[in-house]
């Protein structure tokens, strides 16, 4: 979910131009709906690279037993 982060902010923005700026037609509730789920995944994905960043990987290097 971390990783989808820009598409969450992308579908946001889009779903919030079309819903809110005075289109009327049969399905704007459904894209109003759609504004705030995606706002919300949004704010999870934001959250989840707050609070969980990636961690470094580690590199396993052989060990010499002389």
């Amino acid at each position: 979910m971390k990783k989808k982060t820009l598409l969450f902010f992308t579908l946001t923005l889009i779903t919030g131009l079309i819903g809110f700026t005075g289109l009327s037609f049969s399905g704007i509730e459904v894209i109003r709906v759609m504004f705030l789920i995606f706002a919300d995944l949004v704010v999870v994905s934001l959250m989840a690279k707050l609070f969980f960043p990636d961690k470094p990987k580690v590199k396993y290097q052989p060990v010499d037993r002389d």
